[in-house]
Parts: structure tokens; sequence; C-alpha cells
């Protein structure tokens, strides 16, 4: 790829994770004067499978095996929900940000790199 902001001829380095539906989830793009880190690129391969299988989200420096961000509640019931759970299972900050163990399917796919048995 050319980034007219750096040169008019020579290529950035640029890696795109394309998902199984042709959709492009992440870019990233590196200066020409640094090289691509391999571990990073499959960290968030992982951590777009497991927050596709779970159903979460993956917090910052997430690695693989570490629990998943629960979604915020979008209703008062489910409001309530999260408040007895958080109470009673001491997992979480607020009722907005709580944690969930990944399903254990999720984490064997991610640990085997494949995402075909999550809905």
């Amino acid at each position: 790829m050319i980034s007219n902001d750096v040169s008019t001829t020579e290529t950035v380095r640029n890696v795109f994770i394309i998902d199984d539906k042709q959709i492009i989830r992440t870019i990233m793009i590196y200066p020409l004067n640094v090289g691509r880190f391999i571990p990073e690129i499959i960290r968030t391969v992982q951590a777009l499978q497991m927050a596709d299988c779970s159903k979460g989200s993956t917090a910052a420096n997430w690695i693989p095996g570490q629990p998943v961000i629960v979604p915020p509640p979008t209703t008062y019931c489910e409001l309530e929900e999260r408040q007895n759970y958080i109470k009673e299972n001491q997992n979480g900050i607020s009722w907005y940000l709580s944690f969930k163990e990944p399903p254990k399917i999720c984490q064997e796919n991610v640990s085997n790199n494949s995402n075909d048995n999550c809905d």
C-alpha cells in the first residue's frame, strides 16, 4: 500500500484481518522503518475469535485465557440482574463493566485458531 503522507513510491506495511464473511475486521499500518509484530497480529485474531464466540468484548491488553467483558445491560430488568450477579459473585466493577469466563468451546476454538463451532 502507498501512503502519500509517507512516500509516493514506497509502500507502508499493512496488515488486513478479513473474516470468513469477507469483512475487514482490523487494519494495522506500520511505518516503513518498523517491522510487524507477529505475536500481536495473532493475539488480535484470537481476540476477534473470542469476542465473536463469547458474545463479549476483550479488554485492553487481553490475552487468551482471560475473562471477557459482558455487554452492558439494555433493559432495567437486565440491570437489576447484573447488579445482583456482581454482588453475589464479586465479578465486576459496576453494572456497566463486569466480566465473565468465556464458554469452554470458545477457549478451545481460540487455542486451536478455529471458530467453526461457535454460533
